[in-house]
């Protein structure tokens, strides 16, 4: 699918893996829309593309109606979306006050899975009203998991559950929606230099990317953004979910 004048949606685009793939498909010429809760830094981007800004929350259905609408816009409609947004604190099981607490897991759960689940269905149920291109596809859904579905370390219960379920729901999507032309996939990044790890002091981060077998250093969000590109471009991916973590298997802690 060639990004031109597509219309984009990124779903958590203020900072991090979003923002970097806002900026990427926009300079490939697609017409973003750039969706999160933090206003301030996501008009800022937006306009830094010359893009528009929708606040919204993955876990809100209107709100992520709202982003939806204002992306379906574009000359040819919504064509491609990307889910970014989530959180990750980390809890035990059982920590010095008892078990953790349930809601920890739903709040987590909630925005990492069911608001993934949510910017999906309602970018697919606007997708498979376009036209179909020349290949007969309608749109691609691109969603982020992490390697912590595979590999999820001590106090990332909760996080390697949501994101476990990222992976999972991958192929029933897009078997689901193959009928409609419109693919699913998800990316699973290991440690990438994103706001989060940037909060950490520098030696800290450079012994993190070492971890890495090659290349040893902490991933650039540009990378992320470069497959996103890729996948919306290669019509052959689909179902599928890739890792992005230059061959990193993550250690209990």
């Amino acid at each position: 699918m060639d990004p031109v004048e597509a219309g984009a949606v990124v779903f958590g685009g203020a900072s991090g893996l979003g923002e970097a793939t806002a900026r990427r498909l926009a300079s490939a010429g697609a017409d973003v829309v750039v969706a999160d809760l933090d206003a301030q830094r996501g008009l800022e981007v937006a306009e830094a593309i010359g893009g528009r800004f929708v606040r919204a929350d993955v876990t809100d259905s209107e709100t992520v109606q709202a982003a939806v609408e204002t992306a379906a816009e574009a000359e040819r409609g919504l064509r491609i979306s990307v889910c970014c947004a989530g959180i990750g604190p980390p809890t035990k099981i059982v920590g010095n006050g008892g078990a953790a607490p349930l809601d920890h897991y739903e709040s987590v759960i909630r925005v990492n899975l069911l608001g993934t689940i949510n910017a999906l269905r309602l970018c697919a149920a606007m997708m498979v009203a376009n036209p179909r291109e020349v290949d007969g596809e309608r749109g691609v859904c691109v969603n982020t998991a992490s390697i912590a579905a595979y590999e999820g370390q001590i106090g990332q219960t909760a996080y390697a559950a949501s994101k476990g379920g990222v992976v999972g729901v991958t192929l029933p999507a897009a078997r689901d929606l193959a009928q409609h032309g419109v693919r699913v996939v998800t990316i699973a990044p290991g440690l990438f230099d994103t706001p989060l790890l940037r909060s950490l002091p520098q030696a800290a981060r450079e012994a993190l990317g070492k971890t890495i077998p090659f290349p040893p250093q902490l991933g650039e969000p540009e990378r992320f953004a470069q497959l996103v590109e890729h996948v919306a471009v290669n019509p052959m991916l689909n179902g599928e979910v890739i890792r992005l973590d230059g061959a990193l298997r993550m250690a209990p802690r």
